[in-house]
């Protein structure tokens, strides 16, 4: 699979995941994805902001514009309670995946080749 095709894939729980954690705005989501990679994702914003939207129009999160501490005008972005409850569906569908492929990778409990 490619890079660009497992960002695709994982892009909306990692999304909602980052704002479980609170409030953001769209470059500080990139620098998180960015951190928590090393960064092996790169998200442009001709990435992130469709799904941003995207999410938004689902009802998953809502925004808001203020303006920072440094004086810049932004638009925030939280999680709602239904996307809450989507981030908990998101977490059990990505951990049966993880707990498949461990089990296939660990070479303890993988089979003989």
């Amino acid at each position: 699979m490619s890079q660009k095709a497992l960002t695709a894939a994982s892009i909306r729980p990692i999304m909602l995941s980052i704002l479980a954690e609170g409030q953001s705005y769209g470059y500080a989501i990139m620098q998180r994805i960015h951190d928590l990679s090393d960064g092996d994702f790169q998200l442009s914003d001709g990435t992130l902001y469709p799904v941003l939207h995207r999410l938004e129009l689902e009802g998953l999160i809502e925004s808001h514009s203020a303006t920072s501490k440094n004086g810049r005008r932004r638009k925030y972005y939280k999680l709602t309670i239904a996307g809450k409850q989507s981030l908990v569906t998101e977490r059990e569908k990505w951990m049966k995946v993880h707990s498949m492929l461990v089990k296939l990778w660990d070479p303890v409990l993988a089979p003989a080749t």
